[in-house]
């Protein structure tokens, strides 16, 4: 008995240790099924999926909708065409708006930074509409321009209806969870965007009205950077809720959940989930050493490896191997920036992506101009030797 227990113990030892070898390196599974009739979780700076349900289901999306709006006044502002002083009057159209709202009259006067503000802390709607007809001159050319640019994006299951999300007159506002990562994706790239979505509480008009971000996660998660949340009869609730922690930033889309908590609540678990098995990976740009390079002004060349990065499960990088591709010699002439060389990244021997070797400098080729001065030097030292 006793040999048949010790067995029995060695048995169950190997296979604890054979479930934890394969815990290590199975890609991890999200633990409950979502509240939600549709999300996603994707890194902001790869566009990796990191976990999916009904992704690519057209829905309505509320207020969410106002991710593409502050894209598009974002991008007005990049181009010049628009500045954050600049003084908007409120139109007939902008305030009739009802929902969420600033209570614009028309003929009221109000700066972009402000109405940028109440589009994104408190999702106003009159907000939304007094910028779209500023930059576009009116709110359907506005919109005419969000399904241009959710074309360029490949948002392939987006179709938009006006700049705010109400759904009462119309079937075909629609978009998708995946769509909506992208478009929030995009936002995050203009900076400004955190100097409003990370605000808890504000106010506009002189500190005359006050704003409350209608995004809880941006008091109450650890690392909550945003983005944009919405409700109505028929979208129920959603959220684009965007965090970073240790280099990592994550967007998690929630369309269609019960309730204001259970669509928080599953926001805060997708993220949760990202910052608990995944880890950002950078790898900066770095000076290598000279190459030779013949026939040029120059016998050598600086290089530089771009910067290169990744979303990887937590412990994958001590398994994350480099490959240089870089040519012993070079021919001139060379370009200042140009591509002469390659370093692959590899995980467990497959490429997870590559970074671009440049050169630093500009190396001309050798001409007789050049090369009489050459020789002749060489001439008067061997002379004097």
């Amino acid at each position: 008995m006793k040999k048949v227990a010790f067995l029995l113990a060695i048995l169950l030892m190997m296979s604890i240790l054979s479930c934890a070898i394969f815990a290590v390196h199975a890609a991890p599974a999200y633990p409950t099924e979502p509240d939600a009739i549709s999300c996603i979780l994707m890194d902001a700076d790869t566009g990796r999926v990191l976990y999916e349900k009904n992704a690519d289901a057209a829905l309505p999306p509320a207020s969410v909708t106002k991710v593409m709006t502050m894209l598009l006044v974002f991008e007005a502002l990049d181009s010049g065409t628009l500045k954050l002083t600049d003084m908007i009057t409120a139109s007939a159209n902008a305030a009739s708006m009802g929902g969420s709202q600033i209570y614009l009259k028309e003929g009221e006067t109000m700066c972009v930074e402000d109405l940028l503000k109440s589009l994104i802390v408190s999702s106003a709607n009159d907000a939304a509409v007094a910028l779209a007809e500023a930059i576009a001159g009116s709110e359907m050319a506005f919109v005419s321009r969000m399904n241009e640019r959710a074309a360029e994006l490949g948002m392939v299951n987006t179709h938009f209806e006006n700049t705010n999300g109400l759904d009462d007159d119309t079937d075909t506002h629609l978009t998708s969870a995946r769509d909506i990562a992208i478009m929030s994706r995009e936002v995050l790239k203009h900076e400004l965007v955190f100097k409003y979505s990370t605000l808890w509480m504000d106010t506009i008009r002189g500190g005359e009205f006050g704003l409350t971000n209608t995004n809880r996660l941006v008091r109450f998660y650890q690392g909550a950077t945003g983005l944009k949340t919405g409700s109505t009869s028929k979208a129920k609730f959603c959220i684009s809720a965007t965090a970073e922690r240790g280099g990592l930033s994550l967007i998690a889309v929630v369309m269609g959940s019960p309730t204001r908590d259970a669509r928080n609540a599953l926001a805060a678990s997708l993220l949760d989930f990202g910052f608990a098995n995944y880890a950002h990976y950078e790898d900066a740009e770095t000076a290598l050493d000279a190459v030779r390079v013949q026939g040029g002004v120059k016998n050598a060349v600086g290089i530089v490896k771009e910067g290169f990065s990744a979303t990887l499960e937590k412990g994958q990088e001590a398994r994350l191997e480099k490959r240089m591709d870089i040519p012993d010699v070079l021919t001139a002439p060379i370009a200042e920036g140009e591509k002469i060389g390659t370093v692959t990244y590899l995980l467990d021997g497959e490429e997870i992506g590559t970074s671009d070797v440049l050169a630093t400098e500009a190396v001309a080729k050798i001409d007789f101009r050049t090369l009489f001065p050459r020789l002749f030097a060489w001439f008067l030292l061997s002379e004097e030797k």
